[in-house]
């Protein structure tokens, strides 16, 4: 049996990727958030909406029904072990127009400025 498409869970990691919101998202479709939280509960999602969707994530429709967590890894970890350097093959099949590296140093900024904030605020309210 062969595995279900689910665009709009793929829209959703993209977006989480892209450090966007879903309100971000909608208000550059002049849509709700409500309508952002249902499209990417949505299996299938009309082609004018993916291009348009793709086009303000910055990717291909292509890449967005081709994305999956399981390639960001195998890439990342592609990329790091020195016996494949020369296979780009795995590279050929995956069609990310970001650096996923990236991603992961900017979540952890993120995150680390966000614990710098608690960290202050808990001083300040001694």
């Amino acid at each position: 049996m062969a595995e279900t498409i689910h665009i709009g869970r793929k829209i959703s990691r993209i977006r989480e990727l892209r450090g966007m919101k879903q309100d971000a998202l909608a208000a550059q479709l002049g849509i709700s958030q409500q309508a952002i939280s249902k499209l990417e509960q949505s299996e299938n999602v009309e082609d004018e909406t993916l291009e348009k969707v793709a086009k303000i994530l910055n990717v291909s429709p292509e890449a967005i029904k081709n994305f999956s967590e399981e390639a960001v890894f195998n890439n990342i970890n592609t990329f790091h072990d020195n016996s494949s350097l020369n296979d780009y093959s795995s590279l050929l099949n995956y069609q990310c127009t970001f650096n996923p590296i990236d991603k992961i140093v900017e979540l952890y900024e993120r995150l680390l400025k966000s614990e710098q904030e608690k960290v202050e605020l808990l001083k300040n309210s001694k």
